[in-house]
């Protein structure tokens, strides 16, 4: 082991990494078979390139990041490739496509012309022809030795036999079936009985391996050409022209830009039609189009400097279980979340996934610490696919359902009752907790919608006018005049309130939609931290924490909060009522720096009041005298022990009169 700076818990990842690639590489290539997608293989790929990138000391040549992936089979012949077959370092955003230009701009490369051309996903293989006729068709394999495959090849119909170029020249591609064509080969082999083709790419790589080349002649293979070892044409676009010239078919996509600007908008554009291709694929690569310049930049382990591939959202992703928690839905049921670092799927950024419910955990054996494949359901909610146990810490325990509950809700009680999978909150109903939650939303300390107190907040409910919080926007004076609690007048200002309400400042809504540990002054925190209810949304566990007085309980209920699918339908659906929360900046207001405490009762106002106009005007609200304080306010019937603690620490103490001075002045 050579001297390095990386904790024993890196050193483990990397190699337990190494382990699952290489079999996943082993069964993908060589097999033929498919251990998990090639978008999940990716991804452990990428973490793997960071850590190595972060500590190059723990680099070895039989790295996966150091060889192409597959070695030749002993049926068939074994050829040395004359210049190696390289493959294509993985980039998946923009920012690590600006990395690379920067790295290649650094060894001379500056401002170069781009080439790009969308990634087909297929065989890698070399045509080699000698005097115009095709001499031999060799496999990729590890990169330095291939399989010779001519017999097999020849049958593509669309592979040249002949072309009009003498002396050596050798055309690398892809052998791939079309999408077309492989659903109505699936369809022959379902209406046969025989058991379906997992996907294009493996049928063709499976193709080309069988030893009777009347099986490939069988079957719709094409050859797509993307480049030209010999001879040596000065540009990669000069390559393409070539290529079509000489017969071959190519993605016909190919374009040439002067700068990244230009290019990155063409990979977002290819993937947006990139369905509609016949082929399949899952990137575009991206190369420095000067061949002299490129050749000059040379190879870093088993990849190119100058050409990188940049790949679209996976549809799985391979990420780590930071934490499992556990949020109360509105029926009371509790639900399991596997919260993990944001990671890219399928086009938007996730960090947590359902997990369901008790029965799911057991059986997919979820734990902290694991590295899990996640994917979207139906394109939509992220859920956890499966664990890959290969890479579990040594120190792993199980999941201990019924302890999380004690220690996440130590003030609730749950069961789960007879024939259920959820575990749910005892003696809870729907209808009990939409009432608790209407109530509290509208209560003094959150939105303060006056006329919407308990019973008429049982009677919507009862008669069914609100099923959710959303609801209330969409209440009319009609509506409410049918409930005998409600006449005209009082029918039109509760409807005129709650639509007040409608661009609520956003220290009170996070109030008020009901996140547990989330009292005021954490609410007016959050708020000034994030600024909007979204950035809110996606913050992290790591993020909130980082935050004083945040905690990992408090962080924790946020995360399970806005991971609870119930919760994210109702915010959509107050988006689409109108309901947009504003964020009041009063840190500039006249009472900014000054701590207050009130004490005793005032006659003009209630607590909760001061406190609110406290805070309007920049200050700080405390519940009791400490350090910072700045005033006791003090009305009737004060205690002495706020008097004594005030005096103790030189607090001014005040009463209600001078206290409305100092607001209205």
């Amino acid at each position: 082991m050579p001297q390095t700076s990386a904790p024993k818990e890196v050193i483990e990842r990397i190699e337990k990494l190494r382990d699952i690639i290489n079999d996943y590489r082993y069964h993908y290539h060589v097999l033929d078979e498919s251990t998990m997608s090639e978008a999940a293989a990716d991804s452990l790929k990428h973490e793997l390139a960071k850590l190595e990138e972060q500590y190059p000391e723990l680099i070895t040549p039989d790295s996966p990041t150091q060889r192409v992936a597959g070695r030749a089979l002993d049926k068939f012949t074994k050829v040395k490739h004359e210049q190696r077959m390289i493959s294509l370092a993985d980039v998946f955003s923009k920012e690590e496509i600006q990395e690379w230009l920067e790295r290649i701009a650094k060894l001379g490369a500056v401002n170069p012309e781009l080439f790009v051309d969308i990634k087909m996903d297929g065989l890698a293989m070399a045509l080699i022809y000698e005097d115009g006729l095709l001499k031999q068709a060799v496999t990729r394999g590890d990169g330095k030795v291939g399989e010779d495959v001519t017999m097999n090849v020849r049958t593509i119909e669309n592979v040249p036999l002949r072309i009009d170029m003498s002396g050596r020249v050798e055309v690398r591609g892809e052998v791939v079936i079309f999408k077309k064509d492989f659903e109505e080969i699936n369809q022959a082999q379902k209406a046969a009985g025989k058991p379906l083709f997992a996907n294009p790419r493996n049928l063709a790589a499976g193709t080309i391996r069988q030893l009777d080349p009347k099986v490939a002649a069988s079957r719709p293979l094409k050859f797509m050409g993307y480049d030209m070892v010999s001879p040596n044409l000065p540009k990669n676009s000069d390559v393409y022209d070539k290529l079509n010239e000489l017969g071959f078919r190519t993605s016909r996509q190919q374009k040439v830009y002067k700068d990244i600007q230009g290019a990155f908008e063409f990979i977002e554009h290819l993937n947006t039609v990139r369905q509609d291709f016949p082929f399949g694929t899952d990137g575009a690569v991206i190369k420095v189009n000067d061949r002299k310049v490129f050749q000059a930049l040379g190879i870093v382990g088993k990849c190119p400097r100058a050409a990188i591939a940049f790949k679209y959202p996976a549809e799985e992703v391979a990420t780590v279980i930071k934490d499992i928690v556990i949020t109360i839905g509105r029926t009371g049921a509790a639900t399991p979340v596997a919260v993990f670092d944001p990671v890219q799927l399928a086009g938007s950024v996730v960090k947590h996934a359902s997990l369901h419910n008790a029965d799911e955990i057991a059986r997919l054996d979820a734990r902290v610490g694991d590295t899990v494949i996640v994917y979207k359901a139906g394109d939509i909610i992220p859920q956890v696919n499966r664990v890959l146990t290969e890479l579990r810490p040594s120190d792993s325990k199980p999941f201990d359902y019924e302890q999380a509950l004690k220690e996440q809700y130590p003030e609730l009680e749950f069961e789960r009752p007879s024939g259920e999978v959820a575990y749910r909150v005892k003696g809870s109903n729907a209808d009990q907790m939409l009432k608790r939650a209407i109530e509290y939303y509208a209560s003094k300390s959150a939105l303060n919608i006056e006329g919407l107190g308990e019973k008429n907040v049982v009677a919507l409910v009862d008669a069914g006018l609100v099923s959710s919080i959303a609801d209330l926007y969409t209440l009319t004076p009609a509506q409410l005049m049918t409930l005998e609690r409600f006449g005209e007048v009082s029918a039109h200002k509760l409807v005129d309130n709650i639509q007040a309400t409608k661009n609520p400042p956003l220290a009170r809504f996070i109030t008020a939609i009901g996140i547990r540990h989330i009292g005021t002054q954490t609410a007016l925190d959050l708020a000034a931290h994030f600024k909007t209810f979204e950035a809110l949304s996606n913050a992290t566990e790591k993020e909130l924490t980082e935050m004083p007085g945040i905690g990992l309980i408090v962080a924790e209920s946020i995360v399970a909060w806005f991971a609870d699918e119930d919760n994210l339908a109702l915010i959509e659906k107050m988006k689409a009522n109108g309901v947009e929360p504003e964020y009041q900046d009063n840190s500039n207001g006249k009472l900014a720096g000054l701590g207050f405490v009130v004490t005793g009762t005032l006659d003009s106002m209630g607590r909760d009041e001061a406190a609110e106009r406290i805070r309007a005007l920049g200050g700080e609200f405390h519940s009791s005298v400490v350090k910072s304080t700045n005033y006791l306010v003090a009305g009737r019937n004060t205690g002495k022990s706020k008097l004594e603690k005030a005096a103790k620490l030189g607090t001014k103490v005040i009463d209600e009169a001078e206290f409305l001075k100092i607001l209205e002045s």
